[in-house]
C-alpha cells in the first residue's frame, strides 16, 4: 500500500509499505478515505518530539471504510464508514472509565502520561497513522464511530481531532458568561477554540498569531478580534491594557512547542532542544490571565521540562487545565452541533491533496504557503 514514510527532520515521502494485518481479535483494518496533516504533525516533521523514528507513518486524523474486523469486534461491520478519534483507548482501564480517553493506560502502558495516539512517535505508543491507504485500528469497538448519514466527509474527518480539541480547549477554560478569552495561535485548533469560546458564553474573544492570512481567516470564521503579535511591543501589556489592567479571564495556549516571539525560548527550545520546545505562548498565557484566572493548554510540548514562570502561577492563583482531547466523550455533542449548523468545520479545509503528494503537502503547510489553513490528504481509492 501507499503510505507516508518519515525519513528524518524535514524529510517525508510517499512509499510502499506492507498492508496492515489483524494482530488482535479487537482490531479492525480501515481503508482510509480522508486524512489530515495536523499542526502537531509539524512538531514531528521538524524534529521537535523525541523518539520519532525513521520509517513511521504519521497521521492521527482520519476516516475510512471498515475492510476487515477481528473475531471479537461486535459494534462495527465491514463496509461501515467511520471516523477514528486520534486517541487509542481500551475503554476499560481506570482512566477510560473516567472518560479520560487521551490517558488510556492500556494503549501505551510504558508511558506515565499520555495514552496511545495514531502516528505520533514512540512516546505515544509507536502506532502507525492514517496518512496511508490502510491502517490498523486497535480496540475497534471503543472509539471508532460510524459517520452519520448525510454528513460531509470533510466535516467528519475534522471530528477526529480539530473540533474536539478546540472545543475542549474552551471547555477546560471554564468560560463564564461575558468572559474575555484570549487564544494564542490561529492554526486550525486555535481557530476552533475561538469559535467554540462563544458557545460557552464568552463576551469577547481575542486571537494572537504572526501570519496575516490566518488572522484574517479567524476574524471571519470566529467573529473575533485578531492581532499580529509582531506588530505589538509587548503582548502581555497589550492584553492587560485592553482589559482595564485586570488581564483576560481565560487564556488558551493552542500553539505548543514551536511558538515564535521570544528569542531565548526559540534558541533553547527549538534550536538547542534544551527544553521541550519554545514555551513563549505559555508564558504569555500565564502572564496575561487575570489573578484567579484559568489557563487552558492544548498545544503540544515534548515530554521533558519547560522553562515556565511557575512563581507567577502560584502568586496569581491561576488554575491550569490541560490534556489531550477526549474525543469519544465529546463526539455526540459535536455531531449535534454540526448537524444543527452551529459549527461548520469543513470551512477550515483549504486544500485537498492526493496522498501521493504528501511531501509537497508537508512543505506547503509547514511554510504556510498558498494561504493554507488545513490540508487534507486523499488516497487513490477515495478519488475514484
Amino acid at each position: 500500500m501507499l503510505a507516508m514514510n518519515y525519513r528524518g527532520p524535514l524529510r517525508v515521502r510517499i512509499d510502499h509499505k506492507p498492508m496492515p494485518k489483524i494482530q488482535h481479535p479487537q482490531d479492525a483494518i480501515i481503508r482510509v478515505t480522508r486524512s489530515c496533516i495536523c499542526g502537531s504533525d509539524l512538531h514531528l516533521y521538524n524534529g521537535s518530539v523525541p523518539d520519532t523514528r525513521v520509517g513511521m507513518t504519521f497521521g492521527h486524523e482520519f476516516i475510512g471504510v471498515v475492510e476487515e474486523i477481528g473475531a471479537e469486534v461486535q459494534k462495527l461491520k465491514v463496509g461501515d464508514h467511520v471516523m477514528v478519534p486520534f486517541n487509542i483507548a481500551c475503554g476499560k482501564c481506570a482512566f477510560c472509565k473516567q472518560e479520560l480517553y487521551g490517558n488510556c493506560h492500556e494503549s501505551n502502558p510504558q508511558a506515565t502520561a499520555v495514552g496511545g495516539i495514531f502516528g505520533y512517535s514512540h512516546t505515544a505508543g509507536g502506532y502507525d497513522g492514517g496518512q496511508a491507504e490502510y491502517v490498523r485500528v486497535p480496540y475497534a469497538d471503543v472509539s471508532p464511530t460510524v459517520i452519520p448519514e448525510g454528513m460531509d466527509p470533510d466535516d467528519a474527518v475534522l471530528l477526529t481531532d480539530v473540533v474536539p480539541t478546540g472545543y475542549q480547549a474552551a471547555e477546560m477554560g471554564g468560560i463564564q458568561k461575558g468572559d474575555t478569552v484570549v487564544v494564542f495561535g490561529a492554526g486550525p485548533v486555535g481557530i476552533m477554540a475561538a469559535k467554540c469560546a462563544w458557545l460557552f458564553g464568552a463576551g469577547r474573544v481575542i486571537v494572537f498569531d504572526q501570519v496575516d492570512y490566518r488572522l484574517e481567516f479567524v476574524r471571519n470564521y470566529a467573529q473575533c478580534e485578531a492581532y499580529n503579535f509582531r506588530e505589538i511591543d509587548d503582548v502581555v501589556v497589550f492584553v492587560k491594557k485592553t482589559t482595564d489592567w485586570m488581564g483576560a479571564d481565560v487564556c488558551i495556549d493552542a500553539v505548543g512547542a514551536e511558538a515564535a516571539g521570544n528569542a531565548m525560548q526559540t534558541i533553547t527550545g527549538r534550536k538547542l532542544f534544551l527544553q521541550a520546545g519554545s514555551a513563549t505562548a505559555l508564558h504569555w498565557a500565564i502572564n496575561s490571565v487575570k489573578k484567579g484566572g484559568i489557563v487552558s493548554i492544548v498545544g503540544v510540548y515534548g515530554p521533558t521540562d519547560n522553562l515556565i514562570p511557575i512563581g507567577n502561577v502560584v502568586n496569581k492563583g491561576i488554575t491550569i487545565r490541560a490534556n489531550q482531547a477526549s474525543v469519544k466523550r465529546l463526539l455526540p455533542k459535536l455531531i449535534d452541533h454540526i448537524q444543527n449548523g452551529v459549527l461548520n468545520p469543513k470551512a477550515l479545509i483549504t486544500h485537498h491533496i492526493p496522498l501521493e503528494e504528501v511531501s509537497d503537502a508537508y512543505r506547503m503547510f509547514s511554510a504556510k504557503l498558498d494561504n493554507c489553513i488545513k490540508p487534507v490528504l486523499v488516497p487513490p481509492s477515495a478519488r475514484m
